[in-house]
């Protein structure tokens, strides 16, 4: 005999991209630890708009060159060079990698504040 009673739906529903959507939160009220979850998800939200700074992008460059340092030292970039060369070429790496991340960082950042529709403010000068 065939089955009569028709197995329960799940109240979740699948998109087309294959993620699954749930009705709102329903049953017990969201502990502290929860709260705040949600809280330092939008303190995170707000990092990604603070605008970028010539010191971070000098660290960022730091770290390169460090370890552009350490590549030709250790001789995987072709043959091992020489303590005053690999310097050298760490140094202009630094000089390069520099301004360049900085103007890399301020386009990407200009693009952001455009796409969340907030203003830019005006250039410091100094």
């Amino acid at each position: 005999m065939a089955q009569t009673k028709r197995k329960r739906r799940s109240k979740h529903r699948g998109n087309a991209a294959g993620t699954v959507e749930s009705r709102g939160r329903t049953g017990r009220k969201p502990t502290s630890q929860e709260q705040r979850k949600s809280s330092s998800a939008s303190e995170r939200e707000e990092r990604r708009f603070h605008e970028p700074s010539w010191k971070g992008a000098a660290t960022r460059a730091g770290l390169a060159s460090v370890m552009l340092f350490v590549l030709f030292q250790v001789g995987l970039a072709g043959e091992k060079q020489s303590l005053a060369s690999s310097l050298l070429l760490a140094l202009a790496a630094f000089a390069i990698y520099v301004p360049l991340g900085y103007k890399v960082d301020r386009m990407f950042w200009e693009r952001r504040m455009r796409k969340a529709g907030r203003a830019i403010p005006p250039r410091r000068t100094r």
